[in-house]
């Protein structure tokens, strides 16, 4: 074991010598950076205050989503938990470490939150959050240092890029007829969908040391590791193409809405939006199957090309008819 990592693991066993106290404190910071939090956050935005952010929260997360697999599949790096015993696995994870999605994906979308209010308290939280996240990542376990600062690091340049490119990207978007936009919607999500599956071919001669499983399934027998796996790259390019579906429809005039309005109008739209969701996300979850094949991958694109379509078009469609909405026809 290089030095390098001996060092990053006595940062890990320092956090986690701090004692059992600060657990509901990490594991809570952590959860802000789940996929649960931010299905909450986002879809709230996006219904019931303020749509524009809720766009760009949703699509830099894909886009970070889908950069981040790529960079753990290229770096293969391991997890703490996966090279020493002592480590405690407060936080088991079945994907390689280097960069860190949690640090990287909180860089991003409370970044571009700073920089869509653009205030001075906002930035100073979004900062906050960040660097909690990181201290969150290590104390449970989750990752090393490097792997650490390498997702603030992606998240930043991540971050960078999208604020420089948003404006001529989306006016050339808005330039297109529907059919291409819809087009360059399919085109986009088999872009990421054959960018995730390049990378996992180009390491296919590489092999998976098996200490790091045997060690990784002592400290987390209920989470044995699975670093190749395929499904987050469907997911993640379903949610992109059903959310850029949708944004089609609403840029062409059909399901644009106000988020504004009474409160009581905003409480039931945001309720029952997310039975829809969860129907979807949960109810075809449970109906299709979680196969490692063509059918299981293809499905699981579908479900969540649903969810993000439904978020980003059907439900405000709803909003509308049940006049817990107006259309911006009407305002």
């Amino acid at each position: 074991m290089d030095a390098l990592t001996q060092f990053e693991l006595s940062v890990t066993l320092w956090f986690q010598g701090l004692g059992s106290w600060l657990l509901p404190v990490m594991t809570a910071v952590t959860w802000l950076g789940s996929e649960d939090f931010y299905i909450l956050a986002l879809t709230l935005i996006y219904w019931c205050f303020d749509k524009a952010i809720g766009v760009r929260i949703g699509l830099i997360l894909m886009l970070s989503n889908s950069v981040n697999g790529i960079l753990k599949i290229l770096a293969h790096s391991p997890r703490p938990y996966w090279v020493d015993t002592r480590v405690a696995a407060l936080d088991a994870e079945t994907s390689f470490g280097l960069p860190s999605g949690h640090a990287q994906n909180a860089t991003s979308v409370f970044g571009i939150l700073g920089v869509s209010l653009k205030r001075k308290w906002v930035w100073i939280a979004a900062l906050i959050l960040i660097l909690l996240m990181g201290v969150s990542r290590l104390y449970l376990g989750a990752h090393f240092l490097r792997d650490v600062i390498g997702g603030w690091l992606a998240g930043s340049i991540l971050l960078y890029m999208f604020v420089k490119l948003e404006t001529p990207v989306v006016s050339w978007f808005k330039r297109q007829t529907m059919w291409q936009q819809l087009g360059i919607a399919l085109l986009s999500a088999l872009v990421m969908i054959a960018a995730g599956m390049l990378v996992r071919i180009s390491t296919a001669g590489w092999m998976l040391p098996e200490s790091w499983y045997t060690t990784a399934l002592q400290a987390a027998p209920d989470h044995p590791i699975d670093p190749f796996a395929f499904q987050s790259v469907f997911t993640t390019a379903g949610v992109w193409f059903g959310m850029l579906v949708g944004l089609t429809f609403v840029t062409n005039g059909s399901g644009d809405f106000d988020p504004k309005g009474p409160i009581l109008d905003r409480i039931v739209r945001y309720l029952l939006g997310m039975v829809g969701l969860l129907v979807l996300y949960l109810g075809l979850g449970a109906l299709f199957p979680r196969t490692a094949d063509l059918l299981g991958y293809g499905l699981r694109f579908l479900r969540f090309a649903l969810v993000g379509l439904w978020t980003v078009w059907l439900a405000p469609l709803l909003f509308i008819q049940l006049r817990l909405a107006r259309s911006r026809k009407a305002v």
